[in-house]
């Protein structure tokens, strides 16, 4: 039987402000939303839990706990959002406007709850920041939520947990239709720098932390961001508010959220070259001309690889007797580098798109090759993606729930994307206690994605999250470690 949510007890909630003594700070600041963000606009909200262990019982006692780490992460927080003054305000849809937009007005703040687990001795901390499978409900108590009300939204909530005696955690929750990963990591890294510098003063930050919210380059001649927002209140408007930024509860419902088990599986480098040669090996076995046209060239990435071998293992775990059954699936990537000209490294929003794989049998992925299989079909959608990233992207909103419906209808094994990235670093946000013991991405129980990072060691490997049914998880273990040792 699934174990119950765990306890944590709430301390205080508070909104932490940019510092109101500031010019920055003290006169609004609007954003507009471009074709990137209104994509996302009504997409559930990504939700990442950092873990920090802390090697001592002094600091993790409640009462250090609450008069030296909580103030510093507040001080920093509030620093770092005088550089991040979007994240302080909200997404407002007023009236007068066809399209959402970001505003910022002085005195608007972030939500921090402080909050304590009341497990024994901190127990639930080594529970959570492991690997091992464990129920994916658990997590939910670390996250908090994001305050939506008609025509407004939150950007941005945070919650810190102490375990007491082990560590703590910060849960941070984003509203997908403001920031895409890269922009929160780097959000993140800039709170950390300034709280490891214990910084009370200017936050001065690197230029890669610095963050550019210059939106004049992304052009819109087609009006994609409008025809996205009328996708959006076609699907999903309220009939007494039209208006309303009420986000999707979740992508992919399932009916019972308490069977699931959350897990982190890691490839180490030298799995992922075994891999790639694995699949080499298997693509010039003979002339087979199927094979010779799956040929990957320098395209076969970590990234690549990392996802081909997963979807095989999630389609040995979830089985089944008609191998003419479908895989759907995808991936967003980063379009900064790839328009013309293209946008700096650290611009602030979004500039994901979301591409699809299409389909594959599941005959394809469980039998002999079906890694070189799914690497194929990625490799054919990136491939293209360096000379056309926006060929597409009017009506792709429109076409992805086409797909999702279509999925459904055929019955589909598998429907999956990718959360995260292996080229985020999310192990280097340290805010002077040392680098996270675990990073999650919490959200993936709601999205029917796989996270990506990079392995927390250091060591150039990837950490893998899945969330799934408890029998599915069992044969997903078996089928991901058995493959690594017959590579």
């Amino acid at each position: 039987m699934p174990s119950p949510p765990p306890s944590t007890k709430s301390l205080e909630i508070c909104r932490v402000t940019p510092p109101p003594d500031s010019p920055e700070s003290s006169a609004q600041f609007p954003l507009p939303l471009t074709f990137f963000d209104t994509f996302w606009l009504k997409f559930p909200p990504v939700e990442r839990i950092f873990f920090y262990r802390l090697s001592s019982s002094a600091t993790s006692s409640p009462s250090e706990f609450q008069s030296t780490v909580v103030p510093r992460l507040k001080r920093s927080l509030s620093v770092a959002l005088l550089r991040f003054l979007p994240l302080a305000g909200n997404l407002t849809w007023p009236a007068d406007t066809d399209v959402p937009f970001i505003l910022y007005t002085p005195g608007d703040g972030v939500s921090v709850t402080v909050a304590e687990s009341t497990s024994a001795e901190g127990d639930d901390f080594d529970l959570l920041s492991g690997d091992g499978p464990r129920d994916a409900i658990l997590s939910r108590a670390y996250v908090p939520k994001l305050a939506v009300s008609g025509p407004n939204a939150a950007v941005l909530a945070l919650q810190v947990t102490l375990f007491p005696k082990k560590g703590f955690c910060i849960g941070v929750t984003c509203h997908h239709a403001v920031l895409d990963g890269k922009s929160t990591v780097m959000f993140l890294k800039a709170w950390a720098h300034i709280s490891d510098d214990d910084d009370d003063g200017e936050g001065m930050l690197p230029d890669e932390l610095t963050p550019s919210l210059d939106r004049t380059a992304i052009k819109d001649p087609d009006g994609i961001a409008l025809e996205d927002v009328k996708t959006w209140t076609a699907l999903c408007a309220e009939e007494d508010s039209p208006r309303s930024l009420a986000l999707l509860p979740e992508a992919m419902p399932t009916a019972d959220k308490s069977s699931q088990l959350r897990g982190t599986f890691k490839l180490s480098r030298q799995d992922i070259q075994k891999l790639k040669q694995s699949v080499i090996r298997y693509l010039e076995k003979d002339d087979d001309e199927k094979r010779l046209e799956m040929k990957p060239n320098n395209n076969l990435s970590t990234f690549v690889i990392t996802y081909a071998y997963t979807l095989v293992c999630m389609a040995k775990a979830k089985g089944s007797e008609d191998e003419e059954k479908k895989a759907f699936f995808g991936f967003t990537a980063d379009c900064r580098s790839r328009l013309d000209p293209p946008l700096p490294s650290n611009y602030f929003g979004n500039c994901v798109m979301a591409f699809a794989a299409g389909q594959i049998t599941v005959r394809d992925l469980v039998h002999e090759g079906g890694i070189a299989a799914a690497a194929h079909r990625l490799v054919e959608v990136i491939r293209p993606l360096e000379k056309g990233v926006l060929v597409g992207a009017k009506g792709k909103l429109a076409r992805l729930f086409g797909e999702a419906a279509a999925t459904k209808e055929v019955g589909a094994l598998i429907g999956v994307g990718v959360a995260g990235s292996p080229r985020f670093g999310v192990y280097g946000v340290d805010f002077g206690y040392g680098r996270p013991e675990k990073v999650e991405i919490t959200s993936i129980d709601r999205t029917s994605a796989m996270s990506m990072a990079e392995s927390g060691d250091g060591s150039g490997g990837v950490e893998v999250g899945v969330v799934m049914e408890r029998h599915e998880m069992e044969e997903f273990t078996s089928a991901f470690f058995d493959g690594l040792k017959h590579i």
